[in-house]
């Protein structure tokens, strides 16, 4: 079981190798509502994706969409992702500056 557990964390947190940022940027319209264009958010209460880390926003957006991470406003924002387009708007993200610039 202890192994199980390991592989598990080992394979959610490798990097996303094939994501394509252009279609992220592409899907990230109706997250630009929330997060800002250019992932950085006018809304205090939400926070900025620009430069967090790609595999830290693709296992938080799995999270959201399988349930286990809860959020009123990001769940039901997460549950039609495929695990593509997870990775292309994680990807997209990852590569904005976390200035806004």
């Amino acid at each position: 079981m202890k192994y199980i557990m390991l592989l598990t964390a080992l394979v959610l947190s490798a990097p996303v190798l094939s994501a394509d940022k252009e279609a992220g940027e592409a899907k990230s319209a109706t997250c630009a509502a929330c997060h800002g264009s250019k992932g950085i958010s006018a809304i205090p209460m939400y926070p900025n994706l620009a430069g967090q880390k790609e595999a830290y926003l693709a296992i938080a957006l799995k999270a959201y969409r399988d349930g286990t991470r809860k959020n009123m406003v990001m769940g039901p924002m997460a549950k039609p992702l495929s695990d593509e387009d997870i990775a292309n708007l994680a990807a997209y993200y990852a590569s904005l500056d976390p200035r806004g610039e």
